[in-house]
């Protein structure tokens, strides 16, 4: 039976996610496929990184495109674009689940092309950071682009901190979003 591209991608990306350093041949068996037949749908492993770095930029774009953010950004209502920031941050948790070592995975950070296009969607995400800064819902003594590093970030430790055993996974989307918007320090 052959395997579909998609099954390949996707059983590559969930053992990614596991372990970052897997190989071609664990990722082949995981897929249920040989080597060769893995090798049918990627020439190489960075290939694959590339493309599976490709799904989680599609991932991110669709997000954007979800909650309409540039549309709600233009709107200046601080109600509505504190409500698209919660939903962006709260999908963001769950797009780490599926492509979580994307965020750190070095052959996918120093891709061209994707760094492009990483750039064009924060792009997109710094317009509504701009307009919740504008609306009073972020603070504006930090520089716009500090948001998206920040929330980055916070994706990376959330992962790291479950991979760990230092917070439960239904916890991670309350402590990213809790640690964004009202920091670490007592009130």
């Amino acid at each position: 039976m052959g395997a579909d591209r998609t099954d390949v991608l996707g059983a590559a990306q969930r053992l990614l996610n596991r372990d970052p350093g897997a190989s071609m041949s664990a990722i082949a068996d995981a897929a249920g496929v040989s080597r060769a037949t893995l090798h049918r749908h990627v020439d190489s492993r960075d290939a694959l990184l590339v493309e599976l770095g490709t799904r989680s930029l599609d991932q991110w774009e669709r997000r954007l495109d979800g909650v309409a953010v540039e549309e709600v950004a233009a709107t200046g209502d601080a109600a509505a674009i504190r409500a698209v920031l919660e939903a962006l941050v709260l999908g963001y948790v769950d797009d780490a689940d599926d492509h979580g070592f994307a965020l750190t995975d070095h052959v996918i950070l120093a891709n061209a092309e994707l760094i492009e296009r990483t750039q064009r969607l924060a792009d997109r995400e710094a317009v509504l950071f701009a307009a919740a800064q504008e609306a009073g819902v972020l603070r504006t003594d930090l520089p716009l682009r500090w948001f998206g590093h920040t929330i980055y970030g916070q994706l990376v430790a959330g992962r790291e901190a479950v991979r760990l055993g230092d917070v439960a996974r239904r916890d991670v989307a309350h402590l990213v979003l809790s640690t964004l918007l009202a920091g670490v320090t007592s009130p």
